[in-house]
């Protein structure tokens, strides 16, 4: 029965090799290289007949996705194809003895295949594409996509126009190097990243930017294994947190700024500018749910939102300050007047003119000054307060701290540029 159902996928491929009319079967090579009657147990024997040289598997790696970066957890999840490549000299034929068949595909757990370990794997899904190619003269292909959760250290410092770098080391520590197995990459760099680039079906947050290769030799437990890590860097598009997070902070504060040097009493203003640093501490929010909660050095965009949250409320005790003096100033007139009020009082009884009446009736500074005349005639020498000066000095400490406060903001955006371009 079996031999009827493999008799379906047989084809004749001439007759070279066989006698004429006779119909050549994949069966025929599983009979020739005795496959039926191999025990489990040879299926993981290391296939090397020289024991002085280590068996070589050549790797082709192509990088087809790149599905999520969590900062916050410091993972990266990848999807990529991993092709191995290695020669097994007890499993080859001759195709002209078989109607030059000269490859089949069986099944991986029928010969011995490298065990692949991923030295960053946190998480992963198993590939289901369990087949591997074998040729006539014992070369063993197998090719698996994989898709794994690698823990990668990610460096935000210049967040969201940042560059990250994550490694994939893939080796096998079931056999030393020197003696038993020696992992190698098939072709250079450039071109896996050319077909990566062909094939790269991912066009979200992350960029595939270059591919670095290092083959070396990992000391472990006593044993030395080989070892290939790809090195993979991307570039975040940084767009959507432009216009999410950074834009409506710039506007955010500009708008402060215009309620800084705006004509609204002071009063209005700081409820303005309350109102503005809570919907710049939404921001702060969102972006405090992103990045990581450790780090050694505060990325950028967080001293960005900082320093404009304490810029936002150096206005608002700027506002106060001046609400202040104002209200001292008016207290301050207030008492004036009333000294005046008292002065007139005791002016009034006396001899005076009307030019003289006229003048302390007036309100201002020139109730303040008593004419010459008055104490030329013996009359006793009064303070002589300077209104006009504290009328004054209140629009100058306005603009003195406006700008100061403008020239501050235009010093921490220029750092703040530098650092981010730098």
């Amino acid at each position: 029965m079996q031999r009827a159902f493999i008799a379906i996928l047989t084809f004749s491929l001439g007759t070279a090799g066989a006698a004429p009319g006779y119909v050549c079967t994949y069966y025929d090579v599983v009979e020739h290289l005795n496959i039926s009657s191999h025990s489990k147990l040879h299926a993981h024997i290391l296939p090397k007949t020289n024991l002085k040289e280590p068996l070589e598997v050549k790797m082709d790696f192509m990088l087809v996705a790149i599905l999520s970066v969590v900062e916050k957890l410091q993972t990266v999840t990848f999807y990529f194809v991993l092709n191995l490549e290695w020669k097994n000299t007890l499993a080859t034929w001759d195709p002209q003895d078989f109607c030059n068949i000269s490859k089949i595909i069986l099944p991986t757990d029928t010969y011995w295949s490298p065990p692949i370990f991923i030295l960053e794997r946190v998480n992963g899904q198993k590939s289901h594409l369990d087949y591997m190619a074998i040729m006539h003269n014992g070369s063993f292909n197998s090719t698996q996509p994989f898709q794994v959760t690698l823990t990668c250290s990610l460096m935000i410092l210049k967040f969201p126009f940042d560059t990250q770098t994550c490694n994939l080391s893939i080796g096998s520590f079931l056999y030393p190097a020197v003696t038993d197995l020696v992992m190698k990459t098939r072709r250079t760099p450039a071109e896996m990243m050319k077909d990566s680039h062909s094939y790269f079906l991912t066009d979200g947050e992350w960029k595939f930017t270059n591919l670095s290769i290092i083959e070396y030799i990992e000391e472990l437990d006593n044993g030395e294994f080989s070892l290939v890590t790809f090195m993979i860097s991307m570039e975040r598009r940084p767009t959507l947190y432009i216009l999410n997070l950074i834009l409506p902070t710039c506007a955010l504060y500009l708008l402060d700024m215009a309620v800084l040097f705006g004509p609204s009493s002071l009063e209005e203003k700081i409820n303005f500018q309350i109102a503005i640093i809570l919907g710049s501490s939404m921001l702060a929010v969102i972006l405090n749910n992103m990045l990581p909660t450790s780090s050694n050095k505060p990325p950028v965009i967080v001293v960005f939102f900082l320093g404009t949250f304490l810029l936002m409320i150096m206005a608002v005790l700027d506002t106060f300050f001046l609400l202040h003096q104002q209200h001292k100033s008016l207290h301050f007139d207030k008492v004036l007047r009333s000294f005046q009020q008292d002065m007139h009082a005791e002016l009034a009884p006396r001899a005076m003119n009307n030019q003289t009446v006229k003048h302390l009736a007036k309100g201002g500074t020139q109730l303040l000054n008593l004419p010459k005349k008055a104490q030329e005639k013996g009359q006793p020498a009064k303070p002589r307060w300077q209104l006009q000066e504290q009328d004054l000095f209140l629009p100058v400490l306005e603009k003195v701290l406006l700008y100061s406060h403008f020239f501050l903001s235009l010093a921490f955006f220029a750092i703040v540029s530098i650092k981010w371009s730098s």
